[in-house]
């Protein structure tokens, strides 16, 4: 595979006696629903500064439609909720994770309803449970019909604001963290960011809270907000952290498709609530791919779309709701009902053409059960995070609560380690000197478009080695001339993380030879159960080279 023969420890020049320094007790590096449960779990006195790309509501989490899943029914229980997410993971998953985030589930979604959250309710004032794809019971809390993620985040900013003293920055762009000289042992000492107010900044904190969300930017077909590039896998990458699973991309089976368009989810709720899949004949097909039907995991029904897209030679398949009754439908799906009315379809009459896209980002910066990365004074947690929960396919609406439990895990210790420690705030000697920069114009626009339909055709939803190694040299192409600028733009340094991660992205599909889960290698089709049973990592090295290993095989699930 071709490879670039090292990887930048830093990507722009600095030079630390021409740059303000800012010192904190805990830096959050993300501003979803991760980043601000890390907030609120540190206690008063604890400094926190919250930093995010755009604006504080601008995020993954806020865009969730679907709801946040927990046992909340007596009809349902501990061991269901488990198995489900077990299953669903194809054989991945860390049970004792599971275990830990399944049980503190109902406390969360608890605290979510203290704290102002307004999930839907019936008439005696219980909650509305919604089921979803892989689940076995109904246990899916949700909000405002069809916008959980918003009515979650609306409600965490209102406490944030009024119970915290944390400062945010907003429309901040993390190009590194600091870690210490490379002559001792490498720690997280906080991060160099950017606005246009400032310039350059030095954060220095005793501890760092990796938050940043997911990277389904680097596919022409996704779900996610522009803000999701992959920049907190890069720059975790790049300080030495240990990324596992970076091959398992979950592509949602259902984004609204019209072709010159903005993708919208469609939510897996939609088919909880009755919807069939059809295709462009009108022929209902998930009964003869999976006996689930429309219930069936992301995974499968992803993969059985794509067949028949391919099967009938049509760019989408449909979602159709015409049978169930529309005045349900649309008080269940008011904001899917108006984005769809937007482009002349009205949902209890007309089909919805839908095709997968790419959703969330399994794998990412490793993590333990406390939220601690490989890198002493680093802590992740949500979409930026490797934690074991998901294997290698996430059940629906575990997402949300993964980034309630981990946050309050990472913020909570992170705070703790920053207690501990006195405020004897220093700047550590550190120095980039600036390269030679290329005069050659660089087109970043067209290399972008260019890398997301490259991974959306050979890292897609079907993968196998002659495509893997096609998006392998490509990628590494461009890395080469794009890493000889000298960028100074977020623009710029968002194209090097996408290109960055997307190489992790391959390298560690290209390691992985087996067919589970979100991943399917069309050239590896048999299964392998002591093969499998591993995760995929990839690290920097101290000389700057890419390594990646098939890490020793998992506990038994």
């Amino acid at each position: 595979m071709a490879l670039v023969p090292t990887d930048p420890r830093y990507l722009v020049p600095f030079q630390p006696k021409r740059i303000p320094h800012h010192f904190v007790d805990v830096l959050v590096i993300g501003g979803g629903i991760a980043g601000l449960r890390a907030a609120m779990a540190c206690p008063p006195g604890v400094n926190v500064l919250i930093v995010t790309k755009d604006r504080l509501r601008e995020s993954s989490s806020a865009y969730a439609q679907g709801g946040i899943a927990g046992v909340l029914d007596p009809a349902d229980d501990f061991d269901n909720h488990v198995r489900d997410t077990l299953t669903a993971g194809a054989n991945l998953c860390d049970r004792a994770v599971v275990e830990m985030v399944v049980r503190d589930a109902p406390g969360h979604i608890r605290e979510l309803i203290d704290w102002g959250a307004r999930f839907d309710a019936g008439v005696d004032g219980e909650l509305q449970l919604g089921r979803e794809g892989g689940h076995s019971h109904r246990r899916i809390a949700h909000a405002l019909g069809d916008a959980t993620g918003r009515e979650i985040m609306r409600a965490m900013r209102e406490h944030a604001q009024r119970a915290l003293g944390a400062q945010v920055w907003p429309n901040t762009f993390t190009i590194d963290l600091l870690t210490s000289p490379a002559d001792g042992a490498a720690e997280c000492r906080g991060a160099l960011v950017w606005n246009k107010a400032h310039g350059k900044t030095f954060v220095w904190a005793k501890q760092t809270v990796l938050a940043t969300g997911g990277a389904g930017q680097l596919f022409r077909e996704t779900t996610n907000p522009q803000v999701a590039t992959g920049d907190g896998h890069a720059i975790a990458y790049r300080a030495g952290a240990e990324l596992a699973d970076m091959e398992f991309m979950q592509f949602h089976p259902t984004v609204l498709y019209i072709a010159g368009s903005s993708r919208s989810l469609i939510t897996e709720a939609i088919r909880g609530e009755g919807a069939y899949l059809i295709d462009a004949d009108g022929k209902r097909f998930m009964p003869e791919y999976d006996e689930r039907a429309e219930l069936a995991p992301r995974d499968i029904v992803s993969r059985s779309i794509v067949a028949q897209m391919e099967r009938t030679r049509r760019p989408s398949v449909f979602l159709d709701l015409r049978h169930l009754p529309a005045d349900k439908v649309l008080d269940r799906f008011p904001g899917i009902a108006k984005t769809c009315r937007e482009f002349g379809i009205d949902i209890t009459s007309d089909p919805i053409p839908v095709r997968p896209g790419a959703h969330y980002l399994l794998g990412g910066v490793r993590v333990d059960q406390r939220a601690a990365t490989s890198l002493p004074r680093l802590w992740a947690a949500g979409e930026a995070s490797s934690s074991g929960l998901h294997g290698a396919n996430r059940l629906a609406s575990n997402s949300l609560l993964e980034g309630l439990v981990y946050g309050e895990l990472a913020g909570r210790h992170a705070a703790e380690a920053a207690a501990s420690e006195p405020d004897t705030f220093t700047a550590i000697p550190l120095e980039n000197p600036p390269a030679e920069p290329s005069e050659a114009p660089l087109d970043l626009a067209d290399i972008r478009n260019s890398l997301q339909s490259l991974m959306w055709v050979r890292a897609g939803v079907w993968r196998d080695a002659s495509g893997l190694a096609e998006a392998a040299h490509s990628i590494a192409q461009w890395r080469r001339y794009v890493l000889s600028r000298q960028l100074g733009t977020p623009d710029g340094w968002e194209l090097q993380n996408m290109l960055q991660v997307a190489e992790l992205m391959i390298r560690s599909a290209t390691l992985r030879e087996e067919s589970r889960g979100v991943h399917l290698r069309t050239d590896f089709p048999q299964q392998d159960d002591q093969a499998w049973r591993r995760h995929v990592t990839v690290r920097r090295g101290a000389d700057g080279a890419q390594l990646g290993t098939a890490d020793a095989p998992l506990r038994a699930s």
